[in-house]
């Protein structure tokens, strides 16, 4: 797993923590209020990612921030389809358009042939 990832699920977790402390709610009340063991929520506080996303989603619509969920995902943040369509519009835009005379053609001019009395 990326450290990037786990630094934020410490985060997240830590989070869960502080706004269980403010509410001064102790931890078996905060674990049966989200479904699961003590040391389940005890996990999720620290940011352990073997929690499962329902635990940390319960937690998350018992904060009353459920609308961040669907946000996880939502294609508007993707970075990755993002990057791919800017590659690919890119790509069109590079695209040489062909000559109105072809490769092997020149323009209508008259070129001196002396094997031919001067015209081309």
């Amino acid at each position: 797993m990326p450290s990037v990832v786990l630094a934020h699920l410490r985060e997240r977790g830590g989070n869960q923590a502080v706004a269980r402390n403010r509410r001064r709610e102790p931890l078996k009340a905060g674990a049966q209020r989200i479904g699961v063991s003590e040391p389940t929520l005890m996990r999720m506080e620290r940011g352990d990612p073997s929690v499962s996303m329902g635990v940390y989603a319960t937690a998350v619509w018992l904060m009353g921030r459920s609308e961040a969920i669907a946000d996880l995902a939502a294609p508007e943040y993707d970075q990755g389809a993002l990057e791919d369509a800017v590659r690919a519009a890119k790509t069109r835009a590079v695209r040489k358009r062909p000559s109105l005379y072809g490769a092997a053609q020149t323009p209508n001019r008259l070129q001196h042939d002396p094997a031919n009395g001067g015209k081309s």
